[in-house]
């Protein structure tokens, strides 16, 4: 190649870097795709001015790009409610290293409604090790969900209709209600996820999926005031590893058969799971009384381990929080095809095993082996309680199963 060419190449390339710099470009999110800086939309990293106009803008082009792009944020910012729609014409990468912060006041919320929503977008990727701070301490002290049963308290991030799309190296912290709610998504991936709330921020549900379907979530640490998983009606193929839950309310399927016309629940695994400290450990919960008649079945539990944990093993088709049910009427859940595999470690409550199925429709093929569960208390060791169900035991279990109905 002659010195002349050599040059003009090098200016070439000189030029063009200049040119992409120019207009937005970054070294971060997706190679080859159009960058998009949320600040070249006047995006101010102050904590004080409201960016949710400016990052709406930014993700309208990012979404409309034809081809793979990626929104940039660095720094921390205030935002108030936003949504960011599609379809988009892209897959489209929001790559979050900074903070947003949500304003801690409730009157700039419409009630019901989320603080950020992601809908019908498909090929999403949400990363960059940033934050969603929701500013939850006030929203907690004015929370009367038990009183009044309604929680309209804002969600931290809401996903609708998501498809074939990954969060990770997430933050989610301080949500005034759900961290984060999946509803009507398929093949979404959840992984290094991290979800801060302190014990007594009640309802602040870590992960909470309804009507969706393979959904993965893998090597998350959740720390809430209440379920750090939660599984509503019309969850399919249900993936959970590598959770370290607690302080919070467990792993729970549920609470299921609150509503008429509620979807099955089906195939549903949680494995290598470590929970500590929480006021439950892996559960299945009904309400009573139930309106119309529903199913979960294909549930698997394997490989927990139990440091300190209230209930390790609980199946509650008596489930009725607040006394707002009928309790004396049975649950109409059935519930079947259920295993819980080599789940050890230590109880905080002395029933550490209780299998309370419905007395209309009892629990069928339900399976437990190598249960090795020990009281922590000083009054007696770990016991095992069950009402119609008659499981299944193999391997070594500790304590005896269904030894009390």
């Amino acid at each position: 190649m002659s010195l002349k060419l050599i040059f003009v190449v090098t200016c070439f390339t000189y030029l063009l870097a200049l040119f992409t710099e120019a207009h937005g470009a970054d070294a971060g999110g997706e190679p080859g795709g159009t960058k998009f800086d949320i600040k070249a939309f006047g995006a101010k990293a102050d904590t004080m001015t409201d960016s949710s106009n400016e990052i709406m803008s930014a993700w309208k082009q990012a979404c409309s790009s034809p081809e793979p792009s990626t929104l940039i944020i660095r720094g921390v910012y205030m935002v108030a409610q936003m949504e960011l729609q599609g379809p988009c014409k892209a897959k489209v990468t929001i790559r979050l290293e900074g903070t947003l912060r949500a304003p801690s006041s409730l009157e700039k919320f419409r009630p019901g409604d989320a603080w950020i929503s992601f809908r019908y977008i498909d090929g999403l990727t949400l990363l960059g090790g940033g934050s969603f701070d929701g500013e939850g301490q006030i929203a907690w002290k004015e929370n009367d969900c038990a009183k009044t049963g309604k929680c309209n308290l804002p969600i931290n991030l809401a996903f609708a209709s998501i498809t074939n799309s990954l969060v990770k190296d997430i933050k989610s912290l301080d949500s005034k209600m759900f961290h984060m709610n999946i509803l009507n998504c398929k093949n979404l991936t959840f992984e290094h996820i991290t979800i801060s709330a302190p014990r007594m921020s009640h309802n602040t549900d870590g992960i909470h999926i309804g009507r969706s379907s393979a959904i993965n979530i893998s090597d998350a640490d959740i720390k809430t005031g209440d379920d750090c998983i939660s599984l509503g009606d019309g969850s399919r193929q249900i993936n959970v590893e590598k959770v370290t839950c607690g302080p919070g309310h467990g792993i729970s399927i549920g609470s299921l058969g609150r509503y008429k016309d509620e979807q099955p629940v089906v195939g549903v695994t949680v494995r290598n799971c470590t929970l500590m400290g929480t006021m439950n450990g892996i559960r299945v919960k009904t309400w009573p009384n139930s309106p119309s008649s529903s199913v979960a079945s294909n549930l698997h539990f394997e490989d927990i381990v139990m440091e300190n944990v209230s209930n390790p093993i609980l199946i509650d088709q008596e489930y009725c929080p607040y006394g707002r049910c009928k309790a004396e009427v049975p649950s109409q859940v059935k519930i079947t095809d259920v295993s819980f595999k080599n789940i050890r470690g230590t109880s905080a409550s002395k029933l550490a095993v209780k299998l309370a199925c419905s007395r209309s429709i009892p629990c069928e093929n339900v399976r437990l082996s190598d249960i090795k569960l020990t009281y922590n208390g000083k009054n007696g060791s770990a016991i095992s309680e069950c009402s119609n169900v008659n499981p299944a035991v193999m391997g070594k279990l500790s304590p005896p199963i269904c030894t009390t109905s």
